[in-house]
């Protein structure tokens, strides 16, 4: 399961940025169709989601995890086939989108449950920590080899690379040689619309995971509005090179790893409650730094330094955040629950961006990043401060 997941996610960092690129190049899109293919298709996945969490719920994961990884392939690889006979389209691009959104919602859900019941509780924090390393090592290699691949090759051959790469990743889900059984919970309640939000009651039903669910909605939510405002801050207002700006995103990418490779060892030490609270605080202390920079290398170094350190706060916390989740989400809510959470995610992060646009309209790009940066701290007091039966069971080390 590791080593699939790495494959895909290399591969997805190796084609991040090639769908925009060809539907400018090829299919000539206009900046509002851009912008549109990107927002309506992942609003169309979370629709096409919502009754999918019950469906997986009740079902073998590796199986849906293969299926989901092979759909994602087909779909990616319509794109280079139909360009090459000179038939792709903008529509096919929307869709291709909204089915890739949609695959990685519910493969995420399956992921989660199947990860679940092949760990032992005791060791979960590492294996999450494991994950989350990948995901880093390939954020941080991806961009720079996927550029290179794209001058020299073109988009439509990236998206091919990217679509083997789930090729790869479910033939990889399928060499496991130990069966998954049928889960041993049965559907109870047919009724439909109680099992699409059976995902929402759960979280908002529990102590700890309700206040974790609003931490992350408004953490996600508040640091992905500030992307598209740093490009213009850093490119436009500042005067810094592409290749600058390239630099600064790139190089903290290395904090994020360092962070997931830290984190297991900081649960022993400081045990988990301290690890998922402290972190939790810290990583939203560093965006307001970027605000102090100003034109020429200093001011780059204070860019990548904060953001260095807010990924590295960030990857400590995620594979701890994610280990609590599993652990107190019972295995007949783990899909439902994952789910739940994703289609969340992907609903509360466009609006995000879409407000940072509109308030940056309205009074300038350093005003939305304060605003995003004010947002990020009132964050940490939703995190779990009260101590109660259920706040952070024990992780394992």
């Amino acid at each position: 399961m590791w080593g699939a997941a790495a494959v895909s996610q290399l591969g997805t960092a190796l084609g991040a940025g090639a769908l925009p690129l060809v539907a400018i190049l090829i299919v000539h899109a206009s900046d509002l169709q851009l912008t549109l293919m990107a927002a309506l298709s992942g609003a169309a996945a979370a629709a096409v989601a919502l009754p999918l969490g019950p469906f997986v719920e009740f079902r073998r994961r590796r199986a849906i995890m293969v299926q989901t990884d092979l759909i994602s392939f087909a779909a990616l690889a319509s794109v280079p086939v139909a360009a090459w006979l000179g038939v792709l389209t903008y529509g096919q691009l929307c869709v291709v989108a909204t089915v890739s959104t949609l695959c990685t919602i519910v493969f995420s859900a399956a992921s989660g449950a199947y990860l679940k019941s092949l760990v032992p509780e005791q060791v979960r924090i590492r294996a999450n920590s494991r994950l989350e390393t990948v995901f880093w090592t390939v954020s941080t290699i991806g961009a720079p080899i996927g550029g290179a691949l794209i001058s020299m090759f073109g988009a439509t051959a990236t998206i091919l690379i990217d679509a083997v790469s789930y090729l790869l990743s479910a033939l990889g889900l399928r060499s496991i040689a130990t069966p998954e059984p049928a889960p041993d919970h049965q559907r109870r309640d047919h009724h439909w619309t109680t099992e699409i939000r059976s995902g929402w009651s759960y979280i908002f039903a529990h102590p700890v995971l309700h206040r974790l669910f609003w931490n992350a909605m408004l953490f996600g939510g508040s640091l992905m509005l500030t992307g598209p405002l740093m490009a213009l801050l850093m490119l436009r207002e500042l005067g810094f090179a592409p290749w600058q700006y390239g630099l600064a995103l790139g190089l903290p990418t290395l904090g994020g790893l360092a962070g997931s490779l830290c984190a297991p060892r900081l649960v022993t030490r400081l045990g988990d409650r301290a690890v998922l609270l402290g972190f939790g605080v810290l990583r939203t202390c560093w965006l307001g730094l970027m605000l102090a920079a100003h034109p020429g290398t200093a001011g780059l170094i204070v860019i990548t330094t904060a953001d260095t350190l807010l990924l590295f706060c960030a990857g400590v916390f995620n594979p701890v955040f994610t280990t609590y989740r599993m652990n107190a989400t019972t295995d007949d809510h783990m899909a439902r629950v994952g789910t739940a959470w994703s289609i969340s995610s992907k609903t509360f992060q466009p609006a995000f961006i879409a407000l940072g646009g509109l308030l940056a309209a309205a009074t300038s790009t350093r005003v939305a990043i304060a605003c995003a940066a004010i947002t990020l701290l009132a964050s940490s007091l939703l995190l779990p401060w009260r101590q109660t039966t259920t706040s952070i069971p024990r992780l394992g080390g």
